[in-house]
């Protein structure tokens, strides 16, 4: 990004409006998302509009619901946190601190602890990208096979959908017919990994009935009076109160 951190803070964070909820929160307004959305691909979309209009003329009734279903989702964008917005640019596009190694995060204890994707090794990982994605450029997603460089590369995998852009791998016919199918099996090929799976040992009618005590009298009197469990019955009688008559 060859704009600054402060171009950012100056020009595309706002207040919500005193008649909204959330007055005077600071965002990254989701109108601006999205018209940055829109603009990038504005022939596409003008495009897809006229067809929509043509789908109407025709009385085209199941091209024009999809329509509407695709636009109701997309242009559904809600108003960003600026701390976490700008966090981000940051983070991310300016200072690139994952793939420099510099990149530190608050753990349990609140201490700062240095990210290291290197150390990843007893998961499995596939990656997905979109051919004609204009958000996540070819290649950014794949780059995570290279900084989580201990997953053994029996356990990765890349998947790039064809005529896919950065919204059709996740919504939608491309979706639903090459990247879930690929992402089920992949966590079914994978389900088990790292996990130990040990051997339990076989139980007979004459090993049950050798680990299992003979609840006689004498065996529970002597389970009950055991000096650990009389020091702690003894403990508590001199801390309770006596009984009043």
């Amino acid at each position: 990004m060859n704009k600054s951190f402060e171009w950012f803070e100056n020009n595309v964070i706002y207040k919500v409006p005193g008649n909204f909820p959330g007055a005077g929160r600071r965002v990254y307004p989701g109108f601006l998302q999205h018209t940055g959305f829109v603009a990038m691909n504005p022939d596409r979309h003008a495009s897809s509009h006229y067809d929509y209009f043509k789908d109407l003329i025709k009385g085209d009734d199941a091209s024009t619901e999809a329509h509407r279903k695709f636009y109701d989702e997309y242009n559904a964008v809600l108003d960003m946190d600026a701390d976490y917005y700008l966090e981000t640019i940051k983070t991310v596009f300016q200072d690139y601190s994952l793939v420099n190694g510099t990149w530190n995060v608050k753990n349990t204890q609140g201490k700062n602890e240095l990210v290291r994707p290197q150390d990843i090794s007893t998961t499995a990982m596939l990656t997905v990208e979109g051919e004609l994605d204009d958000i996540s450029g070819s290649g950014q997603t794949a780059a995570a096979h290279g900084l989580c460089s201990n997953i053994k590369p029996a356990n990765r995998q890349h998947l790039e959908v064809v005529g896919a852009g950065h919204y059709g791998i996740f919504s939608g016919r491309r979706w639903r017919e090459t990247v879930y199918p690929a992402l089920v099996k992949f966590i079914l090929a994978h389900n088990d990994l790292g996990t130990k799976k040990r051997a339990a040992p076989k139980t007979t009618a004459k090993t049950a009935v050798k680990a299992t005590p003979k609840a006689t009298p004498k065996a529970a009197s002597k389970l009950a009076v055991k000096p650990t469990a009389n020091r702690a019955v003894k403990a508590v009688a001199k801390k309770a109160p006596a009984r009043q008559k």
